[in-house]
């Protein structure tokens, strides 16, 4: 039998001796009640990202779904198996949440090795199937004349957010909600050394800080 990972312990005895006896009253009621999440966050898995951390969210305030790169396919009732479209029906159908926040971040490991086209990425793998989901077919993604790497990367992993977004609205029952104005979709990215938070101008198409927003008004 193999050990349970100490430090995880360790962070649920902290958990339950600080965290926990300030929220018992809110879980008891999550409990009872059941979950009613306003927001659906779509993140990655990667470890520095936590969507409940980045917005300081207490139990039962998000409804997260997280994969590599923070891709949402687009809508395809077929004999498979869909993990980020279940969970997109549930919240939408069964928890009808209010917005749906679709959270990209700098670094992304699974937009650079999609750029790079490293190994192991070959078509036959799970990363290289999943991750051909971000381009359409006969689409191209090259790094411009004029753009360092840095740049480049960027632009790929904000043009990720768009085309996840974008695909939210090949679901039927996405797409009736937004047009009746039910539902509202929106794009933010991460950074994640400074800790900073753009969201997207929809009017713009562009990613604005919420610091400089801030400071504006």
């Amino acid at each position: 039998m193999s050990v349970f990972p100490q430090h995880l312990l360790d962070g649920y005895r902290t958990f339950t001796s600080q965290r926990l006896p300030t929220e018992q009253t809110r879980y008891r009621e999550l409990a009872e009640r059941g979950q009613a999440p306003a927001v659906m966050v779509i993140g990655c898995c990667d470890s520095r990202v936590s969507p409940e951390v980045i917005f300081d969210a207490g139990p039962g305030e998000l409804f997260v779904v997280r994969n590599v790169a923070n891709l949402v396919p687009v809508y395809q009732p077929d004999g498979g198996a869909h993990g980020v479209s279940a969970a997109l029906e549930y919240a939408v159908r069964a928890l009808r949440v209010k917005h749906i926040v679709v959270l990209g971040h700098a670094q992304c490991g699974g937009i650079r090795a999609f750029i790079d086209n490293i190994e192991p990425l070959s078509p036959g793998d799970f990363i290289g199937r999943w991750m051909s989901m971000f381009i359409k077919p006969g689409e191209t993604v090259s790094q411009r004349g004029h753009e360092t790497m840095a740049d480049f990367t960027v632009r790929i992993e904000k043009a990720a957010v768009f085309r996840s977004l974008e695909n939210l609205m090949t679901f039927p029952f996405v797409r009736t909600l937004v047009e009746r104005g039910e539902l509202e979709l929106h794009g933010a990215y991460f950074g994640v050394a400074e800790g900073s938070l753009f969201v997207l101008d929809p009017a713009a198409k562009e990613f604005k800080s919420v610091t400089e927003a801030q400071t504006s008004s």
